[in-house]
């Protein structure tokens, strides 16, 4: 079943959903591209960590506390015939951190393994201030320093954007920063019921751009997940404009007011 909305759809931003469609998206993304760049180009999926410290309060309440020791707990009996040793107490290894994992695409010249081009598809924690933001940013500096093509996809309205000189106003965007461009890049601006753009995905010279259609590669993740099944039981979060929710219900033959 193809997605309900135009382009994006605004119920895929929810923290519950968001993390499965972004790991979705990668192996996609990387079948589109690999079926036009090869066999000159490796396409790889990649991962960035961003590991968490929790502090103890939280670890209790993730069900990430320290070793948790339980007293007085009854044991099944043991089968005729056989031996048990039963413990004195039972002890559980819960994580002290937490470790998020984003994937991101890179195209490599199959000769030299040179990097040619990196894709980025935004999380929430790229773009929320605190470590993780500045620990993507310094990765996107080091990117734009070098002689790799970077692609970066916005497909979230929270959170503060990343810095982009010149970026009009709009829920959504992509990003295309050429080496041999900079410091210009190309701007896809896009609102919430616009398509979403075929955009250049750039190699090495005199290569022509391999393109990817994500609106295309959006309805292919979202029937294979089978999204519609439940991700439409509450309200898209952020929330949207009242306009915008009013369009949204409509389109999900839902009465007003409701979601």
């Amino acid at each position: 079943m193809p997605p309900p909305f135009p382009g994006m759809d605004p119920y895929l931003e929810q923290d519950t959903v968001w993390q499965d469609f972004h790991q979705s998206f990668m192996p996609v993304a990387r079948e589109v591209l690999a079926q036009q760049v090869r066999p000159a180009y490796v396409v790889r999926i990649e991962e960035q960590l961003f590991i968490h410290e929790l502090p103890l309060e939280q670890r209790s309440l993730l069900g990430r506390a320290d070793v948790a020791v339980s007293h007085g707990e009854k044991s099944p009996a043991p089968s005729p015939g056989t031996t048990t040793l039963l413990a004195p107490a039972y002890a559980k290894f819960l994580p002290v951190v937490d470790v998020e994992r984003h994937s991101y695409l890179e195209i490599r010249d199959r000769g030299g393994q040179e990097i040619v081009a990196v894709l980025e598809l935004l999380s929430p924690s790229n773009k929320r201030p605190g470590s993780d933001r500045e620990q993507y940013l310094a990765k996107r500096r080091e990117i734009l320093q070098s002689p790799t093509h970077l692609v970066e996809i916005d497909l979230l309205r929270g959170g503060p954007r990343l810095p982009l000189e010149g970026l009009p106003d709009c829920d959504y965007y992509v990003m295309v920063a050429r080496a041999n461009e900079r410091p210009r890049a190309g701007i896809w601006p896009l609102r919430l019921r616009q398509s979403l753009p075929v955009v250049p995905v750039p190699l090495k010279p005199p290569d022509p751009d391999a393109r990817l259609d994500l609106q295309a590669l959006l309805g292919r993740v979202y029937d294979a997940a089978g999204y519609s099944d439940y991700i439409y039981r509450g309200d898209p979060q952020p929330p949207l404009h009242p306009d915008d929710a009013a369009w949204a219900r409509e389109i999900l033959g839902l009465p007003a007011g409701s979601s």
